[in-house]
């Protein structure tokens, strides 16, 4: 059970292709992905709730979100929440929350390169 600790498993669509950024010889894609989910509210009106999730990739996987991924495009991710604080040049405290990714699959049909 300790893969659940801290596991999250997300399908939705890119909102824009992958930044990537090369540190020497590791690569950095940081993309986001939208969920949707859809309720019935207590007047029996359908509401659809999307959610915007940040994702960052690491490595191998970095280069191939880079070649694959296109804004549009359907994945499944698997990873882990991750949540980050930093302070601006004006001394606001900004609170950052993303989802590192271990694993990614590429839904739907081949995109035209």
């Amino acid at each position: 059970m300790k893969s659940l600790r801290n596991s999250v498993q997300l399908i939705g669509r890119l909102g824009k292709d992958p930044e990537v950024k090369e540190f020497g010889d590791k690569k950095k894609a940081t993309f986001s992905i939208a969920t949707s989910d859809s309720y019935k509210n207590n007047k029996g009106e359908k509401i659809e709730d999307t959610q915007w999730h940040n994702l960052v990739i690491w490595g191998k996987l970095a280069g191939v979100a880079e070649k694959y991924l296109k804004k549009g495009a359907e994945v499944a991710v698997e990873g882990k929440l991750v949540h980050r604080a930093y302070e601006t040049e004006k001394g606001e405290k900004k609170f950052f929350t993303e989802i590192n990714v271990n694993d990614l699959v590429m839904l739907g049909k081949k995109q035209a390169e």
